[in-house]
Protein backbone atom coordinates (compact mmCIF):
# COMPACT_ATOMS: atom_id res chain seq x y z
CA UNK A 1 0.00 0.00 0.00
CA UNK A 2 3.09 2.29 0.68
CA UNK A 3 1.58 4.06 3.44
CA UNK A 4 3.44 5.40 6.26
CA UNK A 5 2.86 2.70 8.76
CA UNK A 6 3.74 5.63 11.81
CA UNK A 7 5.69 4.34 14.72
CA UNK A 8 4.31 1.38 15.90
CA UNK A 9 1.77 -1.25 15.17
CA UNK A 10 -0.71 -2.96 17.13
CA UNK A 11 -0.50 -6.78 16.52
CA UNK A 12 -2.55 -8.58 18.75
CA UNK A 13 -6.39 -7.36 18.83
CA UNK A 14 -9.43 -8.87 19.13
CA UNK A 15 -12.53 -7.29 17.85
CA UNK A 16 -16.23 -8.09 18.60
CA UNK A 17 -16.09 -11.43 17.04
CA UNK A 18 -14.09 -12.75 19.95
CA UNK A 19 -17.80 -13.57 20.91
CA UNK A 20 -18.58 -11.60 24.52
CA UNK A 21 -14.99 -11.09 25.00
CA UNK A 22 -13.43 -8.66 22.48
CA UNK A 23 -14.61 -5.15 22.24
CA UNK A 24 -12.92 -3.02 19.21
CA UNK A 25 -15.38 -2.43 16.78
CA UNK A 26 -14.74 -1.98 13.37
CA UNK A 27 -16.87 1.37 12.93
CA UNK A 28 -14.80 2.83 15.50
CA UNK A 29 -11.44 1.10 15.51
CA UNK A 30 -9.77 2.46 12.12
CA UNK A 31 -10.50 6.24 13.43
CA UNK A 32 -8.57 5.34 16.51
CA UNK A 33 -5.81 4.24 14.07
CA UNK A 34 -5.70 7.05 12.39
CA UNK A 35 -6.04 9.11 15.64
CA UNK A 36 -2.97 7.75 17.10
CA UNK A 37 -0.99 8.24 13.75
CA UNK A 38 -0.94 4.14 13.04
CA UNK A 39 -1.01 3.17 9.49
CA UNK A 40 -1.84 -0.68 9.97
CA UNK A 41 -3.22 -2.77 12.47
CA UNK A 42 -3.86 -6.56 12.73
CA UNK A 43 -6.92 -8.55 13.68
CA UNK A 44 -6.16 -11.66 16.02
CA UNK A 45 -9.89 -13.15 17.39
CA UNK A 46 -9.95 -15.71 19.47
CA UNK A 47 -10.12 -18.93 16.90
CA UNK A 48 -11.84 -17.77 14.07
CA UNK A 49 -11.89 -15.53 11.28
CA UNK A 50 -15.21 -14.56 11.25
CA UNK A 51 -14.22 -10.77 11.26
CA UNK A 52 -11.81 -10.85 8.80
CA UNK A 53 -13.23 -9.66 5.64
CA UNK A 54 -15.64 -6.86 7.14
CA UNK A 55 -11.71 -6.13 8.79
CA UNK A 56 -9.88 -5.86 5.33
CA UNK A 57 -12.47 -4.23 3.45
CA UNK A 58 -13.09 -1.15 6.07
CA UNK A 59 -9.01 -1.19 6.76
CA UNK A 60 -9.07 -0.30 3.02
CA UNK A 61 -11.48 2.48 3.04
CA UNK A 62 -9.64 3.90 5.26
CA UNK A 63 -6.16 3.67 4.22
CA UNK A 64 -4.66 1.96 6.84
CA UNK A 65 -2.54 -1.69 6.40
CA UNK A 66 -5.02 -4.57 7.55
CA UNK A 67 -3.06 -7.29 8.50
CA UNK A 68 -4.88 -10.78 8.91
CA UNK A 69 -4.34 -12.77 11.63
CA UNK A 70 -5.88 -15.22 14.18
CA UNK A 71 -5.01 -16.19 18.13
CA UNK A 72 -5.67 -20.05 17.20
CA UNK A 73 -5.86 -22.15 20.23
CA UNK A 74 -3.08 -25.21 19.92
CA UNK A 75 -3.93 -28.60 21.81
CA UNK A 76 -0.61 -29.30 23.70
CA UNK A 77 -1.26 -32.77 23.39
CA UNK A 78 -2.80 -33.14 20.28
CA UNK A 79 -6.39 -32.20 18.60
CA UNK A 80 -7.94 -35.35 18.28
CA UNK A 81 -7.07 -35.48 22.63
CA UNK A 82 -10.45 -35.49 24.38
CA UNK A 83 -10.02 -37.60 27.04
CA UNK A 84 -6.52 -36.95 28.63
CA UNK A 85 -6.80 -34.75 32.08
CA UNK A 86 -4.57 -31.99 29.77
CA UNK A 87 -7.60 -32.38 26.90
CA UNK A 88 -9.41 -28.74 27.83
CA UNK A 89 -5.81 -27.46 28.31
CA UNK A 90 -5.52 -25.07 25.69
CA UNK A 91 -2.23 -23.05 24.52
CA UNK A 92 -2.70 -19.41 22.43
CA UNK A 93 -0.97 -18.88 19.88
CA UNK A 94 -0.82 -15.53 17.33
CA UNK A 95 -1.11 -16.49 13.48
CA UNK A 96 -0.12 -13.44 11.11
CA UNK A 97 -0.83 -14.33 6.96
CA UNK A 98 2.17 -12.97 5.39
CA UNK A 99 0.89 -13.07 1.80
CA UNK A 100 -2.06 -15.03 -0.13
CA UNK A 101 -0.42 -18.51 0.46
CA UNK A 102 -0.64 -17.56 4.59
CA UNK A 103 -3.94 -16.40 4.08
CA UNK A 104 -4.93 -19.75 2.44
CA UNK A 105 -3.34 -21.87 5.04
CA UNK A 106 -4.63 -19.44 7.66
CA UNK A 107 -8.32 -20.24 6.36
CA UNK A 108 -7.12 -24.00 6.15
CA UNK A 109 -6.24 -23.92 9.94
CA UNK A 110 -9.44 -22.42 11.58
CA UNK A 111 -11.24 -24.73 9.44
CA UNK A 112 -9.83 -27.57 11.04
CA UNK A 113 -10.18 -26.31 14.21
CA UNK A 114 -13.61 -27.01 14.25
CA UNK A 115 -14.31 -29.37 12.06
CA UNK A 116 -10.94 -32.19 13.53
CA UNK A 117 -10.08 -30.55 16.63
CA UNK A 118 -13.16 -28.85 18.59
CA UNK A 119 -13.32 -30.03 22.05
CA UNK A 120 -14.85 -27.09 24.23
CA UNK A 121 -12.52 -24.80 21.58
CA UNK A 122 -11.77 -25.07 18.17
CA UNK A 123 -8.05 -26.39 18.22
CA UNK A 124 -5.45 -26.93 15.94
CA UNK A 125 -1.75 -28.75 16.91
CA UNK A 126 1.53 -28.69 16.05
CA UNK A 127 0.97 -31.68 12.95
CA UNK A 128 -1.58 -29.26 11.55
CA UNK A 129 0.77 -26.26 11.58
CA UNK A 130 3.66 -28.13 10.11
CA UNK A 131 1.38 -28.94 7.46
CA UNK A 132 -0.15 -25.55 6.68
CA UNK A 133 2.41 -23.38 8.11
CA UNK A 134 3.69 -21.45 4.84
CA UNK A 135 3.18 -18.17 4.72
CA UNK A 136 2.29 -17.87 8.03
CA UNK A 137 3.97 -15.61 10.74
CA UNK A 138 4.23 -16.91 14.21
CA UNK A 139 3.83 -15.02 17.35
CA UNK A 140 4.71 -16.86 21.12
CA UNK A 141 1.22 -15.04 22.67
CA UNK A 142 -0.31 -13.88 25.89
CA UNK A 143 0.15 -15.73 29.27
CA UNK A 144 -1.46 -18.42 28.20
CA UNK A 145 0.95 -18.86 25.28
CA UNK A 146 2.96 -21.62 23.78
CA UNK A 147 5.81 -20.47 25.76
CA UNK A 148 4.65 -18.56 28.84
CA UNK A 149 2.16 -21.34 29.34
CA UNK A 150 5.34 -23.28 30.67
CA UNK A 151 7.00 -20.30 32.50
CA UNK A 152 3.75 -19.65 34.60
CA UNK A 153 5.11 -23.13 36.37
CA UNK A 154 8.50 -22.29 36.16
CA UNK A 155 9.14 -24.82 33.38
CA UNK A 156 12.09 -23.80 31.05
CA UNK A 157 12.52 -27.17 29.73
CA UNK A 158 9.41 -27.20 28.59
CA UNK A 159 9.54 -23.40 27.42
CA UNK A 160 12.85 -24.28 25.34
CA UNK A 161 11.04 -27.43 23.89
CA UNK A 162 7.84 -25.66 22.67
CA UNK A 163 10.86 -22.97 21.32
CA UNK A 164 12.45 -25.56 19.52
CA UNK A 165 9.24 -27.20 17.58
CA UNK A 166 8.08 -23.76 16.67
CA UNK A 167 11.15 -22.53 15.03
CA UNK A 168 11.16 -26.01 13.22
CA UNK A 169 7.81 -25.46 12.35
CA UNK A 170 8.30 -21.93 10.84
CA UNK A 171 11.56 -21.38 9.87
CA UNK A 172 14.06 -18.75 10.92
CA UNK A 173 12.84 -15.21 10.62
CA UNK A 174 9.17 -16.26 11.09
CA UNK A 175 9.00 -16.99 14.68
CA UNK A 176 8.76 -13.94 16.98
CA UNK A 177 8.60 -13.99 21.21
CA UNK A 178 6.00 -11.78 22.14
CA UNK A 179 6.21 -9.36 24.94
CA UNK A 180 3.76 -7.58 26.88
CA UNK A 181 3.29 -5.20 29.95
CA UNK A 182 -0.21 -4.82 31.38
CA UNK A 183 1.05 -4.25 34.91
CA UNK A 184 0.44 -7.16 35.88
CA UNK A 185 2.82 -9.44 38.63
CA UNK A 186 2.57 -12.26 36.92
CA UNK A 187 3.52 -11.04 33.78
CA UNK A 188 6.57 -9.30 34.77
CA UNK A 189 8.18 -12.90 36.14
CA UNK A 190 7.33 -14.11 32.52
CA UNK A 191 8.75 -11.23 30.40
CA UNK A 192 11.91 -12.68 32.09
CA UNK A 193 11.71 -15.73 30.82
CA UNK A 194 10.58 -14.27 27.57
CA UNK A 195 13.77 -12.46 27.17
CA UNK A 196 16.22 -14.80 28.70
CA UNK A 197 14.63 -16.95 25.74
CA UNK A 198 14.55 -15.05 23.24
CA UNK A 199 18.72 -14.10 23.91
CA UNK A 200 19.20 -17.47 24.36
CA UNK A 201 17.82 -19.10 21.00
CA UNK A 202 18.41 -16.05 18.81
CA UNK A 203 14.79 -14.72 18.54
CA UNK A 204 12.99 -11.57 17.17
CA UNK A 205 11.04 -9.67 20.00
CA UNK A 206 7.79 -8.44 19.65
CA UNK A 207 6.30 -5.88 21.70
CA UNK A 208 2.02 -6.47 21.63
CA UNK A 209 -0.65 -5.20 23.87
CA UNK A 210 -4.29 -7.70 24.19
CA UNK A 211 -6.30 -5.24 22.82
CA UNK A 212 -9.59 -6.10 23.86
CA UNK A 213 -11.17 -2.79 23.86
CA UNK A 214 -10.30 0.87 22.31
CA UNK A 215 -10.15 3.06 24.73
CA UNK A 216 -8.90 3.00 29.00
CA UNK A 217 -12.61 4.08 29.54
CA UNK A 218 -14.00 1.15 27.82
CA UNK A 219 -12.73 -0.97 31.07
CA UNK A 220 -15.92 -0.83 32.53
CA UNK A 221 -18.05 -1.72 29.66
CA UNK A 222 -15.83 -4.28 29.01
CA UNK A 223 -16.30 -5.64 32.67
CA UNK A 224 -20.01 -6.27 32.14
CA UNK A 225 -19.44 -8.35 28.48
CA UNK A 226 -17.50 -10.59 30.22
CA UNK A 227 -20.61 -11.23 32.83
CA UNK A 228 -22.69 -11.38 30.05
CA UNK A 229 -20.34 -14.22 28.23
CA UNK A 230 -20.21 -15.77 31.87
CA UNK A 231 -23.63 -15.28 32.94
CA UNK A 232 -22.15 -13.96 35.96
CA UNK A 233 -23.63 -10.60 38.31
CA UNK A 234 -20.54 -7.65 38.60
CA UNK A 235 -20.47 -8.55 42.71
CA UNK A 236 -20.03 -12.26 41.96
CA UNK A 237 -16.82 -12.69 43.50
CA UNK A 238 -15.67 -15.67 41.75
CA UNK A 239 -15.86 -14.17 37.97
CA UNK A 240 -13.75 -14.07 34.98
CA UNK A 241 -12.62 -10.66 35.34
CA UNK A 242 -9.12 -8.58 33.86
CA UNK A 243 -8.13 -6.95 37.01
CA UNK A 244 -6.19 -4.40 35.69
CA UNK A 245 -7.42 -1.22 33.18
CA UNK A 246 -4.13 -2.18 30.53
CA UNK A 247 -6.24 -4.20 27.86
CA UNK A 248 -6.85 -1.25 25.25
CA UNK A 249 -4.77 0.17 22.50
CA UNK A 250 -2.58 1.68 24.01
CA UNK A 251 -0.55 4.68 22.11
CA UNK A 252 2.63 4.38 20.17
CA UNK A 253 4.26 6.52 22.49
CA UNK A 254 2.99 4.39 25.54
CA UNK A 255 4.03 1.17 23.91
CA UNK A 256 7.90 2.68 23.63
CA UNK A 257 7.94 3.93 27.22
CA UNK A 258 7.51 0.63 28.04
CA UNK A 259 9.35 -1.44 25.22
CA UNK A 260 11.57 1.25 23.28
CA UNK A 261 14.62 0.11 25.44
CA UNK A 262 14.39 -3.55 24.23
CA UNK A 263 16.23 -4.32 21.00
CA UNK A 264 13.83 -4.72 18.00
CA UNK A 265 10.90 -4.97 20.05
CA UNK A 266 9.42 -1.77 18.85
CA UNK A 267 11.10 -1.50 15.25
CA UNK A 268 9.75 -5.30 14.50
CA UNK A 269 5.61 -4.44 15.17
CA UNK A 270 6.50 -1.95 11.60
CA UNK A 271 8.65 -4.58 9.47
CA UNK A 272 6.23 -7.07 10.20
CA UNK A 273 3.42 -4.93 9.34
CA UNK A 274 5.37 -4.19 5.99
CA UNK A 275 5.49 -8.03 5.68
CA UNK A 276 2.31 -8.97 6.23
CA UNK A 277 0.65 -7.77 2.60
CA UNK A 278 -2.31 -10.90 2.45
CA UNK A 279 -4.80 -9.97 0.35
CA UNK A 280 -9.07 -11.04 0.04
CA UNK A 281 -9.83 -11.58 -3.08
CA UNK A 282 -13.74 -10.39 -3.88
CA UNK A 283 -15.69 -11.22 -7.10
CA UNK A 284 -13.88 -14.55 -7.70
CA UNK A 285 -16.21 -17.17 -10.02
CA UNK A 286 -15.02 -20.18 -7.50
CA UNK A 287 -17.99 -22.25 -8.75
CA UNK A 288 -18.32 -25.86 -9.37
CA UNK A 289 -18.31 -27.14 -12.83
CA UNK A 290 -21.11 -29.23 -14.33
CA UNK A 291 -20.30 -31.82 -16.82
CA UNK A 292 -23.03 -32.02 -19.14
CA UNK A 293 -23.58 -35.27 -21.31
CA UNK A 294 -20.53 -36.88 -23.14
CA UNK A 295 -20.28 -34.86 -26.62
CA UNK A 296 -21.84 -31.71 -25.51
CA UNK A 297 -21.09 -28.25 -24.08
CA UNK A 298 -22.29 -26.75 -21.05
CA UNK A 299 -24.12 -23.58 -23.26
CA UNK A 300 -24.91 -26.21 -25.34
CA UNK A 301 -26.62 -28.29 -22.65
CA UNK A 302 -28.42 -25.75 -20.99
CA UNK A 303 -30.27 -24.34 -24.48
CA UNK A 304 -31.05 -27.88 -25.00
CA UNK A 305 -32.21 -27.93 -21.50
CA UNK A 306 -33.92 -24.37 -20.82
CA UNK A 307 -35.64 -24.59 -24.85
CA UNK A 308 -37.79 -28.15 -23.16
CA UNK A 309 -38.81 -26.16 -20.50
CA UNK A 310 -39.72 -23.31 -22.52
CA UNK A 311 -41.87 -25.34 -24.45
CA UNK A 312 -43.42 -27.10 -21.15
CA UNK A 313 -43.93 -23.63 -19.37
CA UNK A 314 -45.47 -21.60 -22.99
CA UNK A 315 -46.89 -24.44 -24.70
CA UNK A 316 -47.84 -23.14 -28.04
CA UNK A 317 -46.69 -20.10 -27.12
CA UNK A 318 -43.29 -20.99 -27.28
CA UNK A 319 -42.52 -19.30 -30.43
CA UNK A 320 -44.03 -16.17 -29.43
CA UNK A 321 -41.54 -13.55 -30.47
CA UNK A 322 -41.56 -11.51 -27.41
CA UNK A 323 -40.84 -14.62 -25.30
CA UNK A 324 -37.81 -15.76 -27.61
CA UNK A 325 -36.23 -12.37 -27.99
CA UNK A 326 -36.01 -12.61 -24.08
CA UNK A 327 -34.89 -16.26 -23.92
CA UNK A 328 -32.20 -15.88 -26.61
CA UNK A 329 -31.05 -12.57 -24.97
CA UNK A 330 -30.85 -14.46 -21.72
CA UNK A 331 -28.85 -17.07 -22.51
CA UNK A 332 -26.52 -15.03 -24.76
CA UNK A 333 -25.95 -12.93 -21.57
CA UNK A 334 -25.58 -16.15 -19.26
CA UNK A 335 -23.02 -17.69 -21.75
CA UNK A 336 -20.82 -14.28 -22.45
CA UNK A 337 -20.95 -13.65 -18.39
CA UNK A 338 -19.07 -17.56 -17.95
CA UNK A 339 -22.31 -18.19 -15.73
CA UNK A 340 -23.53 -21.65 -17.77
CA UNK A 341 -22.29 -24.15 -14.94
CA UNK A 342 -24.09 -22.31 -12.20
CA UNK A 343 -27.56 -22.55 -14.07
CA UNK A 344 -26.64 -26.36 -14.74
CA UNK A 345 -25.50 -26.86 -11.16
CA UNK A 346 -28.62 -24.51 -9.41
CA UNK A 347 -30.95 -26.35 -12.12
CA UNK A 348 -29.03 -30.09 -11.13
CA UNK A 349 -29.95 -29.76 -7.27
CA UNK A 350 -33.83 -28.55 -8.06
CA UNK A 351 -34.34 -31.23 -10.51
CA UNK A 352 -33.46 -33.46 -7.81
CA UNK A 353 -35.26 -32.35 -4.72
CA UNK A 354 -38.47 -32.24 -7.12
CA UNK A 355 -37.33 -36.15 -8.19
CA UNK A 356 -37.19 -36.82 -4.67
CA UNK A 357 -40.68 -34.82 -3.64
CA UNK A 358 -38.88 -32.75 -1.48
CA UNK A 359 -41.12 -28.81 -1.11
CA UNK A 360 -38.91 -26.30 -3.22
CA UNK A 361 -40.12 -22.90 -3.06
CA UNK A 362 -41.24 -20.53 -6.19
CA UNK A 363 -38.30 -18.70 -5.99
CA UNK A 364 -37.41 -15.17 -4.45
CA UNK A 365 -35.40 -12.06 -5.11
CA UNK A 366 -34.09 -11.14 -8.88
CA UNK A 367 -33.22 -14.42 -10.00
CA UNK A 368 -37.37 -14.75 -10.55
CA UNK A 369 -36.70 -12.23 -13.27
CA UNK A 370 -35.13 -14.74 -15.56
CA UNK A 371 -37.31 -16.26 -18.03
CA UNK A 372 -34.31 -19.59 -18.69
CA UNK A 373 -34.97 -19.73 -14.92
CA UNK A 374 -37.98 -20.14 -15.51
CA UNK A 375 -38.23 -22.37 -17.97
CA UNK A 376 -35.73 -24.68 -16.27
CA UNK A 377 -38.21 -24.62 -13.11
CA UNK A 378 -35.43 -22.90 -11.02
CA UNK A 379 -38.14 -20.74 -10.23
CA UNK A 380 -42.44 -21.07 -10.52
CA UNK A 381 -43.29 -16.97 -11.15
CA UNK A 382 -43.58 -16.08 -15.06
CA UNK A 383 -41.20 -12.87 -15.15
CA UNK A 384 -43.10 -11.35 -18.21
CA UNK A 385 -46.22 -11.12 -16.59
CA UNK A 386 -45.36 -9.94 -13.58
CA UNK A 387 -43.21 -7.02 -15.72
CA UNK A 388 -39.49 -8.47 -13.86
CA UNK A 389 -36.05 -7.32 -15.42
CA UNK A 390 -33.58 -9.68 -15.98
CA UNK A 391 -31.11 -6.94 -15.92
CA UNK A 392 -31.84 -6.82 -11.77
CA UNK A 393 -29.64 -10.29 -11.66
CA UNK A 394 -27.54 -10.42 -14.44
CA UNK A 395 -25.88 -7.29 -15.75
CA UNK A 396 -22.52 -7.06 -18.35
CA UNK A 397 -22.30 -4.10 -17.08
CA UNK A 398 -22.07 -4.67 -13.32
CA UNK A 399 -20.47 -8.00 -13.16
CA UNK A 400 -20.91 -9.31 -10.11
CA UNK A 401 -22.05 -13.46 -8.91
CA UNK A 402 -25.79 -14.03 -9.84
CA UNK A 403 -27.77 -15.19 -6.57
CA UNK A 404 -30.96 -17.45 -6.58
CA UNK A 405 -32.60 -17.31 -3.34
CA UNK A 406 -34.54 -21.21 -2.93
CA UNK A 407 -35.83 -21.74 -0.21
CA UNK A 408 -36.35 -26.30 0.78
CA UNK A 409 -38.20 -28.15 3.12
CA UNK A 410 -36.52 -27.40 6.22
CA UNK A 411 -37.57 -30.83 7.32
CA UNK A 412 -35.34 -32.45 4.38
CA UNK A 413 -33.34 -29.80 3.61
CA UNK A 414 -30.09 -32.21 4.63
CA UNK A 415 -31.05 -34.35 1.75
CA UNK A 416 -30.38 -31.84 -0.90
CA UNK A 417 -27.22 -30.47 1.02
CA UNK A 418 -26.33 -34.00 0.73
CA UNK A 419 -26.41 -34.50 -2.56
CA UNK A 420 -24.07 -31.66 -3.76
CA UNK A 421 -21.70 -32.84 -1.27
CA UNK A 422 -21.66 -36.18 -3.18
CA UNK A 423 -21.79 -35.00 -6.68
CA UNK A 424 -19.98 -31.70 -6.43
CA UNK A 425 -17.26 -32.34 -3.22
CA UNK A 426 -17.97 -31.29 0.29
CA UNK A 427 -14.85 -29.02 -0.11
CA UNK A 428 -16.83 -27.37 -2.69
CA UNK A 429 -20.18 -26.74 -0.45
CA UNK A 430 -20.51 -24.57 2.40
CA UNK A 431 -23.03 -23.14 4.77
CA UNK A 432 -22.88 -19.48 5.72
CA UNK A 433 -23.18 -18.36 8.97
CA UNK A 434 -25.56 -15.53 10.80
CA UNK A 435 -24.85 -13.47 13.71
CA UNK A 436 -26.98 -12.18 16.21
CA UNK A 437 -26.46 -9.10 17.78
CA UNK A 438 -27.85 -8.12 20.82
CA UNK A 439 -30.37 -4.84 19.62
CA UNK A 440 -31.24 -2.46 22.25
CA UNK A 441 -33.51 -4.04 24.09
CA UNK A 442 -31.52 -7.55 24.64
CA UNK A 443 -28.51 -5.58 25.70
CA UNK A 444 -30.30 -3.40 28.44
CA UNK A 445 -32.14 -6.98 29.83
CA UNK A 446 -28.32 -8.62 29.81
CA UNK A 447 -26.70 -5.19 31.43
CA UNK A 448 -29.49 -5.07 33.90
CA UNK A 449 -29.36 -8.37 35.17
CA UNK A 450 -25.56 -8.42 35.32
CA UNK A 451 -25.60 -5.41 37.46
CA UNK A 452 -28.30 -6.96 39.79
CA UNK A 453 -30.78 -4.19 38.93
CA UNK A 454 -34.68 -4.67 39.83
CA UNK A 455 -36.50 -6.62 36.37
CA UNK A 456 -39.33 -4.51 37.19
CA UNK A 457 -36.75 -1.34 36.76
CA UNK A 458 -35.28 -3.05 33.68
CA UNK A 459 -38.56 -3.52 32.03
CA UNK A 460 -39.89 0.31 32.23
CA UNK A 461 -36.39 1.33 30.27
CA UNK A 462 -37.19 -1.37 27.92
CA UNK A 463 -40.81 0.01 27.00
CA UNK A 464 -39.20 3.32 26.31
CA UNK A 465 -37.21 1.98 23.38
CA UNK A 466 -38.98 1.99 19.95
Amino acid sequence: MGADLGKFAHLHLHSEYSLLDGACRFDTLFDRCKELGMGAVALTDHGNLFGSLQFYKQARRHGVRPIIGCEVYVSPTGRADRTSRDARRNQHFVLLAENEEGYRNLSRLTSLAYMEGFYYKPRIDKELLAEHGGGLIGLSACLKGVVSDYLVNDDMTGAQRSIDDYVQIFGPGNFYMEIMDHGIDLQKKVNEGILSLAKKNGLPLVATNDCHYLRAEDHSMHDVLLCIQTGKTLDAEKRLRFDVNEFYMKTPEQMIALFGHLNGAIKNTLALAERCDAEIKTNQRLLPNYHPPEGMTQDGYLRELALEGLKRRYHDRHDDPDIRKRFEFELKTIHEMGFDSYFLVVWDFIAFARRRGIPVGPGRGSGAGSIVAYSLAITDIEPLEHGLFFERFLNPERISMPDFDIDFCPERREEVINYVREKYGARNVAQIITFGRMKAKAAVRDVGRVMGLPISDVEKVCKMIP
